[in-house]
This record gives C-alpha cells, structure tokens and sequence, in this order.
C-alpha cells in the first residue's frame, strides 16, 4: 500500500470535518434530532420507522466512525473513499429533495439550502480518492533501441 500525499491532505481535512461534525450530534435533542430525521427521510422514507434520538445517536456515530476511518492511516483509501462518497451521497439527495433548500431549477442552493449544498465537496472528494491511480504505468519502451557505445569504438 503506497503513501500519496494529496490523499493524506484530502483524508486529514474530511476526516477531521467528519468527526467534528458527528461529536456535534451527540448532544442533539429530541428535537433537532427529529429535524435531521425529516431531513433525511426525503431522500429515504424508511428513517421515518427509526426514533429520532437512536437516528440522532446513529447519525453522530456513522460520521465519527467515518472521520476516524478517513483519518486512520491503516484503512486503505478505496475503502475509506467508498464509505465517504456513500455517505455524502446520502447527504446530496437529502439536500436535492428537501422542499426549500433548491432554487426552483432545483440546484442551485436557496439561503436555506447552503448549509447542506457546501457539503457536496465530500462526494467530490470521495469519488476524487475512488478514481485515483495508484501507480502510473511505465512509458513503453521505444522502437528504437539505443546501442551502448562500446569502448575502444
């Protein structure tokens, strides 16, 4: 497993955004937590079934299991990356099907929208770390072979 730095750089700043946003929710209300929860249920009706302190619980626990999988150096980057874009992913269809939080062609961000539309870096940073390369392949050979000169020559 190779070390890239643009990916220690993209790994540190999400994974520390991520556990800091889920330390935030663990002190979430009954209240707050239920407004998350309509939140998300746009995008996925069956959160509804869940009560919303375990939603709130469950919701701060998958983001401080993500930072910390985004900021642990052992868990290669394919697999952090594909957690980072599912969950963001999550939170852009959220932000898409939320009434108010679109302009009417439904992207572009409302005032209300703008604290969920910034947050679609992180599906770009997730797909940015799925579609990286890991090794470049060798430049091919020439046709042409270049002959050692030979002493004495």
């Amino acid at each position: 497993m190779g070390f890239k730095l643009s990916h220690a750089v993209l790994r540190l700043v999400t994974g520390a955004y991520m556990v800091n946003a889920g330390v935030g929710k663990l002190s979430l209300d009954e209240e707050g937590a239920g407004n998350l929860q309509g939140m998300a249920a746009n995008a996925l009706p069956q959160i509804r079934q869940i009560p919303p302190a375990t939603f709130g619980k469950v919701l701060a626990g998958a983001e401080i299991g993500l930072g910390a999988a985004l900021l642990a150096p052992f868990v290669p980057t394919k697999l952090a990356a594909l957690a980072l874009t599912a969950f963001s992913g999550g939170l852009l269809a959220t932000y898409l099907k939320t009434p108010g939080l679109t302009q009417p062609d439904g992207i572009r961000p409302t005032a209300a929208g703008v604290p969920m539309a910034k947050d679609s870096w992180l599906v770009a940073i997730g797909i940015a770390l799925l579609v990286d390369r890991k090794h470049r392949k060798p430049a091919k050979e020439s046709k042409h072979k270049v002959v050692a000169a030979q002493p004495g020559r």
